[in-house]
């Protein structure tokens, strides 16, 4: 808690001074997480990888220059410490309940309003390969991106072993031109962020859909209810639950990042946001379809070990009504009387045992022809 007080008097402080104190110092000490910092102008990277407080120096040097305003730092970081992530926090003027959610993770998927800056938590899937699944297989892994998008400043910090933005920095620096997606600042490259994990979750609904289908193959199998699906349909059920958490409380922020209303992110941009929402919103009928058919399927299951069960106590029934023929009338001629009928008869035996088959084998058809053997 220290950290947040700390960060609470810091922001006081910044904001009684105005924009330009933000930029100006930047502690040594903040940097061993970042994974990839740089400047960006009009859409171009400019020089190399640098540290945060180049960073911040550089932009605050390039808005002093007419050519200037389109300059902004994009800060990548990994699992940063409360030590490593506070200058940073103190710098950029970031507000304590958004830094907090930052360095301990483990939250819900939003997007909040911190004054001029948009804080964005985003839940990362990744598809856990397997062989064949079982009542204890990973099917989804989860991690978490949080992402604070200023005026001039992008800072984004991951969680998990998964989930990272190289390949989008890459590509959007590969597109660096003036109608480029980095020319239009840190709401653009919010964007990028949410469109690249939107698409990663399409991906994950797409292997989610084969592993559903093999589950539902299994259960409407010759076996019936005889297998063990009950338990690999509760595990998938448990990794989609966990993909639902990812995807369904994301829906509404997306919304409103494409609502006009929303004067943090340029209007250009707003469209690309709806585009968002509409992928997010077909995932989220994925995810939402196959809770509905594994619901069903469990359902199904248990009912079809119902039926088995049932079939094997109509069995056993008709086994020992059958069984029970003998055991009376051998229990009948087992009693010490004198006087019994066939008793002294000298084909007595053959004709008592000769009743027990035909008895048995009437009940044996009786028993098949109405579908209980």
């Amino acid at each position: 808690m220290s950290m947040i007080n700390s960060l609470r008097a810091a922001v006081r402080t910044n904001r009684r001074r105005g924009a330009s104190g933000v930029y100006d110092v930047l502690p040594e000490g903040a940097g061993s997480a970042v994974v990839d910092c740089a400047v960006y102008q009009h859409g171009r990277r400019k020089g190399e990888t640098c540290s945060p407080r180049e960073a911040a120096r550089r932009v605050k040097a390039e808005q002093q220059l007419p050519e200037g305003t389109g300059s902004f730092s994009w800060i990548g970081l990994h699992e940063p410490t409360e030590a490593e992530f506070e200058g940073i926090a103190q710098r950029f003027g970031l507000h304590p309940l958004a830094v907090e959610d930052a360095v301990h993770a483990h939250q819900r998927p939003k997007v909040e309003r911190y004054d001029d800056v948009l804080f964005a938590v985003f839940k990362t899937i990744r598809y856990v390969e397997h062989d064949q699944l079982t009542p204890t297989s990973e099917v989804v892994e989860t991690g978490e991106l949080m992402v604070f998008a200023g005026r001039d400043f992008v800072i984004t910090v991951r969680h998990g072993g998964h989930g990272s933005l190289q390949e989008l920095r890459h590509r959007l620096e590969a597109d660096a031109d003036e109608a480029g997606l980095l020319a239009k600042g840190p709401a653009a490259v919010l964007h990028a962020i949410a469109d690249h994990v939107v698409d990663n979750y399409l991906l994950v609904a797409e292997r989610l859909q084969n592993d559903v289908d093999e589950i539902e193959y299994g259960v409407f199998s010759a076996k019936g209810g005889r297998s063990s699906d009950v338990g690999r349909v509760y595990q998938l059920k448990r990794e989609v639950l966990e993909f639902k958490r990812a995807v369904v409380p994301l829906l509404r922020p997306m919304q409103q990042l494409s609502e006009p209303l929303q004067r943090l992110v340029d209007p250009d941009i707003q469209k690309y946001f709806r585009d968002v929402a509409d992928h997010l919103a077909r995932v989220a009928e994925q995810v939402h379809g196959f809770d509905e058919l594994l619901n069903s399927l469990l359902q199904a299951n248990l009912a079809q070990v119902s039926v088995a069960q049932n079939e094997d106590m109509r069995k056993i029934t008709a086994w020992a009504a059958i069984f029970a023929v003998p055991t009376m009338i051998t229990g009948v001629y087992g009693m010490n009387f004198e006087y019994m009928p066939e008793l002294h008869h000298k084909y007595g035996y053959p004709t008592v045992l000769g009743a027990i088959v035909l008895i048995c084998v009437g009940m044996y058809r009786g028993f098949r022809r109405n579908g209980w053997l």
